[in-house]
């Protein structure tokens, strides 16, 4: 069908075969499904208790997210809920994605087995990719870039993604002090390795961050009415921000250096340097004694054949 991805939004014509060849799936052969006036659930038998709490909470998500971005959901989505994990996996192409949307289909897939592990919840992951179903309803594909897309559903959402990665923004992190990171306009597509993709993710959620941080939540999302009205990039960073995109992403990568510097990525890394530091020292130790205990062996052996 996260970058796919979500799937979501990696490729937005894989998610589509994707999509057909979930449902060809001989363990989705008997769908049933929950409707109301908003929402559509799908889902295999067994799972009807999980079908009916995502219909439950599915209107105040709704309700949320039209707060946050101020754009009603005028459609009526499908969300599947998918049981099989490694059916999942197989679609997705990953193992680290738990959910994506395919706008084209107007449709959401969870990936039940693994949507209410940290920081996941069953909310948060449904604002997140209702909030690309959004995006995408009101602002043309052209003009909605990649890391404009994950950025703004990881900040509507409370800053979850779709991956599952326990890291924090480590890749970020390490990215800054090292001058590695990537260039805002390159990710108009995701990288698909893990770890790109990962630091593509972060980046995204930290410049909308930022955005919103600098220059006021009003103004972020007047950037986005201006997209919505067809405006470019470029055109609508001016009229929102009053500040060009170069001067913008400048700025930002002026506060990555300013917060991350090497003294606290070690810090914030403290325990997994001790932790390979301790590692290491086992090892030394373990080789030290294994040689002791050779040498010890080998001069048995020498005493042995002199007293024969």
């Amino acid at each position: 069908m996260q970058f796919l991805r979500s799937i979501h939004c990696f490729f937005y014509l894989l998610p589509l075969i994707a999509f057909f060849q979930f449902f060809a799936n001989p363990l989705y052969a008997e769908i049933k499904s929950i409707q109301s006036d908003e929402v559509v659930v799908l889902y295999e038998g067994r799972m009807e208790g999980i079908a009916e709490e995502v219909a439950g909470v599915y209107p105040a998500v709704k309700k949320e997210l039209v707060d946050t971005l101020k754009w009603d959901v005028y459609s009526r989505p499908d969300i599947v809920i998918a049981k099989d994990r490694d059916t999942f996996r197989k679609i997705v192409g990953s193992d680290i994605i738990v959910a994506f949307a395919v706008p084209q289909k107007n449709l959401i897939v969870l990936d039940i087995s693994r949507i209410y592990t940290k920081p996941f919840t069953l909310e948060t992951t449904l604002k997140h990719e209702l909030c690309h179903l959004v995006l995408h309803r009101n602002i043309k594909q052209n003009n909605l870039p990649r890391w404009l897309d994950e950025g703004v559903c990881q900040w509507a959402s409370g800053g979850v993604a779709e991956l599952v990665t326990g890291g924090g923004d480590m890749a970020l992190s390490q990215a800054a002090v090292s001058n590695n990171v990537i260039p805002i306009r390159s990710l108009d597509k995701f990288p698909r390795d893990g770890k790109h993709l990962l630091l593509a993710y972060e980046e995204s959620k930290s410049f909308i961050e930022y955005i919103k941080s600098e220059y006021g939540e009003q103004s972020l999302l007047q950037l986005l009415e201006y997209l919505k009205e067809g405006k470019s990039i470029d055109d609508s960073f001016e009229r929102s921000l009053s500040k060009s995109f170069l001067d913008v992403e400048q700025n930002w990568l002026a506060y990555l250096q300013r917060k991350y510097t090497w003294f606290s990525h070690i810090s914030n890394n403290l325990y997994t340097i001790l932790f390979t530091l301790a590692g290491i020292i086992t090892l030394y130790g373990f080789f030290r004694l294994l040689k002791k205990k050779r040498e010890y062996n080998d001069e048995e052996e020498e005493e042995d054949e002199t007293f024969q």
